[in-house]
């Protein structure tokens, strides 16, 4: 049951979806791996939205350089771990809500054991070998991957059901080469709060996914555009016979 108080803070939103939609989003757990560039912004709009229990791991500290796309962090928290900032901010957004911030480098060894029991994985990471322990994971336990990436003025996101959509190995097969990449703050507010937008409608049931649709978003065109996604049947993901490792399953 909602408190008074969350009643009146979630007032404008209990006019879209009524109390019964509200404490769908209290009760409901998110994991959210990385707070950085997209983490951030996806972090802030669920904690403020009242998703009752947010997950945030990282396993970094605050840098200087970070500071023109992670707004989760300020000038004061240069040094400090970055959950130990994002919780200080999500807890003091939103009183009523819990944070479970780790810090921990996300491995095929506990990627599984992090997740636990959540109902849905946010992926706001920025290599592929962990995006793909994280659709892993989400084909295993059968829950929503919330994918989102970023380089300079472009970004792309997608909403993955394991069994129904492609999963991100159908849609990626091949990881990109690992860099240093450029990126604009504001790239990162927009993605992020899309992926933060499809979290929400998966926990209300309500609008259309962006399931077998990849959006990418041209900032210096001010334009999205959509690409269609399949299915891929021999994905070693996802697909009939797939040979990926189970996850939280150790190699031997």
């Amino acid at each position: 049951m909602l408190s008074d108080r969350e009643r009146e803070r979630y007032k404008r939103q209990i006019m879209l979806f009524g109390n019964e939609g509200q404490e769908k989003l209290k009760k409901a757990h998110i994991f959210v791996a990385g707070a950085g560039g997209l983490g951030s912004p996806v972090s802030y709009y669920l904690a403020v939205a009242g998703v009752g229990t947010l997950t945030v791991v990282d396993m970094d500290t605050v840098d200087q350089t970070n500071l023109n796309r992670q707004i989760l962090h300020t000038d004061r928290d240069i040094g400090k771990k970055k959950t130990v900032s994002a919780m200080e901010k999500l807890t003091a957004v939103n009183p009523d809500i819990r944070i479970n911030a780790i810090d921990a480098r996300i491995d095929e060894d506990n990627v599984a054991e992090l997740i636990g029991n959540a109902d849905g994985i946010v992926d706001a990471m920025d290599n592929y070998p962990v995006r793909y322990l994280l659709n892993q994971v989400a084909i295993a336990k059968k829950i929503p991957l919330f994918h989102g990436a970023i380089r300079g003025f472009y970004g792309q996101a997608t909403t993955i059901i394991p069994g129904k959509t492609p999963c991100l190995k159908c849609i990626f097969p091949k990881a990109p080469p690992q860099e240093v990449f450029p990126v604009v703050g504001a790239t990162a507010g927009v993605i992020g709060t899309i992926q933060a937008t499809e979290v929400l409608k998966v926990l209300l049931g309500s609008g259309d996914l962006l399931t077998g649709r990849i959006l990418v978003w041209d900032g210096l065109a001010g334009r999205a555009e959509e690409i269609y996604a399949e299915r891929i049947p021999c994905c070693p993901a996802c697909g009939i016979g797939g040979t990926e490792m189970p996850a939280g399953e150790k190699k031997k």
